[in-house]
């Protein structure tokens, strides 16, 4: 391990004001929001017939501007001038650690391939979801349907979006990040990536190491893991978060719940007969479909009381509080689609299935109903357009030094992807956060901090820093 003196000596980056590029290649218009009145907005023509939506918050400070960072908000299917145009991931000033971000860098939000306003969008039936069909199949019978309606809702997708649909991979994405690059003017890159966006960042690294200036990498993904270690992987941190939820429920004011036993509630309404009615969806809800509303409700401990709430009038007959993504978002389309290319399905037959639901139900054996890589390994089996980017081995090297951030208690992407990736990265650093919910970003403080002291310097903290 190098000290920090002497990553300091190799890595620091020169603080003298970056001129704003001509960016000859992007065409700004202003498209102010009530959260963002200085925004600005264009499009990018990429290659494979794509155009990129692009967003800019303009630095504030130009005289001690650095550079451009683009930033991913996760997904797969985020939308990053969605983002910008609401002020979200704190670029509307709502957190101080993040003002000299916005004094210093030009912010570009970006939507994918195939994602929000870039075209052509992914387009699916709203059927693509149906709570009807089980992502637990009980028999064959229920796992040939499974199969069925992944393939039909498939090709719909691919009907409604055309052979686009089949290049919305990430590899392919990150020639965009490229592309966006080149028509900035910039030389290298600034990298702002959580969730899913370290998946893209990493990819753009391993493929234009040498473009890279600074990279965050906040819940990170490592793609080199295959598919059925990370459905183990996540069942495990999805049931220590119902637990770290359950903990905190004991004594939080905040908690309508802390007179019951918490766990004892959620596994008596997971066993609800029929499911539970929902006024806003005009049907009941089932157990799957709750298990997911929850697991939303768990990746931000701010959302926490929300989620006792929702469980109570659940329990009360009223889901309300506890729908789905895969129901409220339209984005889950594109989630699906790019999730399918990205991480694919490892079951080849019903009883392999049948035995992975039995790991997963041992590992978490009250939040078993439900996971993100659960919803991709079920969701994309039978799925009719061909992966083009599944897990492999992957090295990174010759990039600046990259910082890695995993959480101990990151319910959707374990600490142990982390440091997974920190391992495939060439003179990385990770950071820990200690604390409790789905990236540092957007539940510490003392991580955005240390994200902004890098950005700005290059420097990565020191080898072992953990946020606790």
């Amino acid at each position: 391990m190098k000290t920090l003196a002497a990553i300091t000596a190799l890595t620091l980056l020169p603080l003298s004001a970056v001129p704003a590029s001509a960016a000859p290649g992007i065409d700004w218009k202003p498209c102010a929001t009530e959260y963002a009145p200085t925004l600005e907005c264009a499009n990018l023509p990429v290659s494979g017939g794509f155009s990129i939506a692009l967003a800019k918050l303009p630095a504030t400070d130009p005289a001690r501007r650095v550079g451009s960072l683009l930033t991913n908000p996760g997904g797969p299917g985020g939308a990053g001038v969605t983002v910008l145009k609401y002020g979200g991931r704190g670029f509307a000033l709502d957190q101080p650690e993040m003002a000299e971000v916005r004094q210093r860098f030009d912010v570009i939000g970006f939507d994918p391939r195939g994602v929000g306003e870039s075209r052509p969008a992914i387009s699916c039936a709203p059927n693509l979801h149906d709570p009807a069909i089980s992502r637990l199949p009980r028999n064959r019978a229920d796992y040939d349907k499974l199969i069925a309606h992944n393939r039909a809702s498939g090709n719909e997708c691919l009907k409604r979006t055309g052979p686009a649909l089949s290049s919305v991979d990430t590899w392919r994405a990150a020639d965009d990040i490229e592309a966006i690059r080149v028509a900035l003017g910039e030389p290298k890159v600034n990298w702002l990536g959580v969730s899913y966006g370290s998946e893209l960042g990493a990819v753009y690294a391993e493929k234009y190491p040498k473009r890279v200036r600074t990279m965050v990498l906040d819940g990170a993904i490592d793609h080199s893991r295959p598919t059925r270690q990370a459905i183990l992987d996540e069942a495990i941190a999805t049931e220590g978060a119902l637990n770290d939820f359950a903990n905190w429920c004991k004594t939080s004011s905040d908690c309508v719940l802390r007179a019951k036993d918490v766990l004892a509630t959620y596994d008596k309404l997971m066993r609800t007969p029929g499911g539970v009615p929902s006024k806003q969806l005009g049907r009941n809800v089932t157990a799957e479909e709750i298990a997911a509303g929850v697991y939303g409700g768990l990746i931000l401990p701010a959302f926490w009381p929300d989620v006792a709430k929702g469980i109570e009038a659940a329990t009360a007959g009223n889901a309300d509080g506890l729908l789905p993504y895969a129901q409220l978002d339209p984005s889950y389309g594109a989630y699906r689609s790019i999730g399918c290319h990205d991480f694919g399905s490892p079951f080849t037959s019903y009883p392999d299935m049948r035995a992975m639901q039995g790991l997963v139900k041992t590992l978490a054996p009250h939040s078993w109903r439900y996971s993100e890589f659960w919803d991709f390994a079920s969701g994309c089996a039978g799925w009719p357009v061909p992966s083009e980017y599944l897990p492999r081995p992957q090295k990174i090297s010759g990039a600046a030094p990259i910082l890695v951030v995993g959480g101990e208690h990151d319910p959707a992407t374990p600490l142990v992807w982390a440091k997974g990736l920190a391992r495939n990265i060439e003179n990385s650093t990770l950071l820990v956060d200690a604390g409790y919910g789905h990236t540092g970003l957007l539940n510490s403080a003392c991580v955005r901090t240390q994200e902004v002291k890098y950005l700005v310097s290059g420097v990565t903290p020191a080898p072992g820093t953990v946020c606790r």
